[in-house]
């Protein structure tokens, strides 16, 4: 049975990728995004192959030192995305094909281009989610605008809020293309390089000065005000380019 023969590879991933952050000097707790990620670089690389059984989830809680909420928040994320499939009283199980992946340049880019390409598409995401965002979608946002609020000490915690806000924006918009090229970007943000300029911009300044875009943006399309949300929209992320750019010159 390949689910329980793979189990045993576990540890090796993610010991890993401890050192991987210890690397970097950062010191780092494991996050359900993160745990998506690695698995989500696993079934990419071909190291877990459709219909692969994934360990259980007392197993992979152990093995990333997490909670077990914490790896069901990341199995959700990737049965969201294509990648796996709960099945209640069975395991969950891969269901993304590598036969049928278009090999995107998007894996490939830098946080630089990616934040240019956000620049292209966010700021009329946000205009077709006022057309067509409901109530409980915005309410959603106001939840995630106050996880990210009480995360200006905790950079991963604003992270991971901050990712799943502008994917839950791109829900929004009943769009699957964007919604798809979002979740994308969504995935490329878990990646090492961009956990790097992550730890190297995300100080309570930028983190409190983003809340407050946040806020800006979600005000602007409960108002049902298309162009003010696309404007706040491209304000924040050009406080996001700036950012990254004075990281990199460093």
């Amino acid at each position: 049975m390949k689910g329980l023969e793979l189990s045993s590879n576990w540890y090796i991933i993610g010991s890993n990728y401890e050192e991987l952050n210890l690397n970097t000097g950062v010191p780092h707790k494991l996050g359900a995004a993160d745990i998506a990620a690695i698995l989500r670089r696993e079934i990419s690389k071909g190291t877990l192959q459709l219909h692969d059984r994934l360990p259980p989830e007392r197993l992979l809680a152990e093995t990333y030192g997490v909670a077990r909420g914490t790896v069901r928040d990341a199995l959700t994320r990737l049965e969201n995305e294509k990648f796996v499939e709960i099945r209640p009283g069975s395991g969950t199980y891969i269901v993304h094909d590598q036969t049928d992946r278009i090999d995107s340049p998007i894996k490939q880019a830098n946080p630089l281009e990616l934040i240019d390409a956000r620049f292209a598409l966010e700021p009329h995401m946000c205009r077709l989610a006022v057309l067509h965002g409901r109530k409980q979608d915005f309410d959603k946002m106001e939840e995630l605008c106050e996880h990210m609020e009480a995360s200006v000490g905790d950079p991963v915690g604003f992270a991971e809020s901050d990712a799943e806000f502008h994917r839950f924006l791109a829900n929004c918009t009943a769009n699957r293309l964007l919604i798809w090229i979002i979740g994308q970007i969504t995935a490329v943000r878990s990646q090492d390089e961009w956990r790097r300029m992550r730890a190297l911009t995300l100080n309570e300044s930028i983190i409190s000065q983003y809340n407050v875009q946040h806020r800006q943006i979600l005000s602007a399309i409960r108002s049902r005000e298309p162009e003010r949300a696309a404007n706040h929209m491209k304000e924040h992320l050009e406080t996001a380019r700036l950012s990254l750019t004075r990281a990199s010159a460093t």
